[in-house]
């Protein structure tokens, strides 16, 4: 499908709440819960709990201002550095963590992650350890060579990807390249978790249609080997 005729999610930007509203709220008529939060949510959660992914610093670089992959993240790292690539979903997630007036509503998601846990914690003591990790939001360029530039990142134990890559690669080669980016953020034998959807085309926020790179998972498994990595768990 011609990316050109929809609009490039890092390109043009997208309304961040109308993206939170439409795909990550506990409204009963988001359709997409299971795939959007339920899932990432599970998945990350059991493979955390393995117990050999965990460590100092964890990168994230998923689309919008979601942050409730991170509920699991915050119990197996120090700092959590969120990199963003439009300022109005920095301007979203220090919202959140500041504690301000009309920030999203993340609490169904911090219940649903205390609700699983062994050893539960208090509500307000998951949500205070998620702000406590997450301090580091930092503007980005992803057709810098280094992305971060002028600010040089200490190199992250993982690297979480969520469905970013699918909105701005407009092609093969741009998904290779920009796997190529993400893992000079991490340290030799680091992990990147990737997530994002396969055999899509498109994705709507609001009125308006953005691009998704088409591909299968065969092709994101080479594309991932062919820059070094080793796949642990498809």
């Amino acid at each position: 499908m011609d990316c050109s005729n929809y609009k490039l999610y890092h390109v043009h930007g997208c309304d961040s709440r109308e993206y939170l509203d439409s795909f990550f709220s506990d409204r009963a008529q988001m359709i997409f819960g299971e795939d959007t939060l339920i899932f990432p949510m599970e998945h990350l959660e059991k493979t955390f709990h393995l117990g050999h992914i965990k460590g100092d610093i964890l990168i994230d670089l998923t689309k919008g201002s979601t942050i409730h992959h991170l509920y699991s993240a915050c119990e197996f790292f120090k700092h959590i550095i969120v990199l963003k690539v439009q300022d109005r979903c920095i301007l979203e997630l220090k919202r959140w963590v500041d504690r301000r007036t009309g920030a999203f509503h993340w609490g169904h998601v911090a219940q649903h992650n205390v609700d699983r846990e062994v050893k539960s914690d208090q509500l307000e003591d998951k949500e205070g350890k998620v702000r406590s990790a997450l301090q580091h939001v930092v503007k980005c360029d992803f057709e810098r060579e280094n992305i971060t530039e002028p600010i040089d990142l200490p190199p992250a134990d993982c690297i979480i990807s969520a469905c970013l890559l699918d909105v701005i690669s407009k092609d093969q080669e741009d998904f290779i390249r920009y796997i190529r980016k993400f893992s000079k953020l991490l340290k030799p034998g680091g992990y990147f978790l990737l997530f994002g959807v396969i055999d899509a085309t498109y994705v709507t926020i609001g009125e308006h249609k953005f691009h998704v790179f088409t591909y299968n998972e065969e092709f994101a498994g080479k594309a991932l080997v062919g820059e070094g990595f080793v796949i642990d768990r498809g």
